[in-house]
């Protein structure tokens, strides 16, 4: 799916990035735990979330996301903006809860990631 479907899908307000926004992704986590990103994030993702830090933009990167999306009207700090601007990453906010959000990707066509049972 492209950024631009789920910026349409969500209602979505582009705060930086809005010339990537023909990037695919092909899964979708939602979390506001850093952590559970790191263990089960695969492929390249867009991260749903309503932590407002740095630690959440630098986790995204590490993980090869391409899009963060906030949920909830959370709104991303200068210093978050900036450092994904220098890795050319999207940032989206929208009022959405995360439930709803997460839904409406999913009913787009969005995947979640295959875990190991």
């Amino acid at each position: 799916m492209k950024i631009r479907q789920i910026k349409e899908l969500l209602d979505a307000v582009v705060v930086c990035g809005d010339d990537s926004l023909e990037k695919h992704v092909y899964s979708a986590c939602g979390s506001d735990m850093m952590s559970d990103v790191l263990a089960y994030v695969k492929d390249q993702a867009v991260l749903l979330t309503g932590l407002v830090n740095t630690q959440v933009v630098r986790t995204a990167e590490m993980m090869d996301m391409v899009c963060i999306v906030f949920v909830r009207s959370k709104e991303p700090t200068q210093e978050m903006i900036s450092l994904a601007k220098e890795n050319g990453m999207v940032l989206l906010k929208t009022n959405k809860r995360m439930y709803e959000a997460c839904g409406k990707l999913y009913a787009g066509g969005l995947v979640g990631n295959k875990t190991a049972k």
